[in-house]
């Protein structure tokens, strides 16, 4: 069983299932919805989903898919096909305790990778500071 939620603790979620699937995408849809370079996603049998607390708010962020985000903190927990969706993408991030799940592969979306690639230079982040108090 996997656990997670949102920030302020109003949206709770469960995935009674294993993972089916899991990787990282840079798409200007996913940076745009999490405001970072990258999103690490896993994916779960939509039928093992469900939010045990609270209920999520839906953002259609195009025309094959929406977001799924607490609308007190605005924390993203996932995204799902529009059309009969067989499956939750939930973002690594939101899931509880140390993260049992690594991203298999990247997701190279729109044919670019840039992204990518600056995240193999760590010389690219030297002399930036931290500003979250629990780095």
């Amino acid at each position: 069983m996997y656990e997670g939620g949102c920030l302020c603790g109003a949206l709770r979620f469960r995935a009674d299932d294993r993972p089916i699937d899991s990787g990282y995408c840079h798409c200007s849809l996913c940076r745009r919805s999490t405001g970072a370079p990258v999103l690490a996603w896993v994916s779960f049998p939509a039928t093992a989903f469900s939010y045990t607390k609270g209920r999520a708010a839906i953002f259609e962020s195009s025309s094959w898919g929406h977001r799924e985000f607490c609308n007190l903190c605005g924390a993203q927990i996932g995204y799902r096909k529009t059309d009969a969706a067989t499956t939750v993408d939930l973002n690594v991030g939101c899931m509880d305790g140390p993260v049992r799940i690594s991203p298999a592969v990247p997701r190279l979306l729109e044919g670019s990778n840039r992204v990518v690639r600056y995240l193999r230079r760590p010389a690219a982040l030297r002399g930036i500071r931290a500003r979250c108090a629990l780095v």
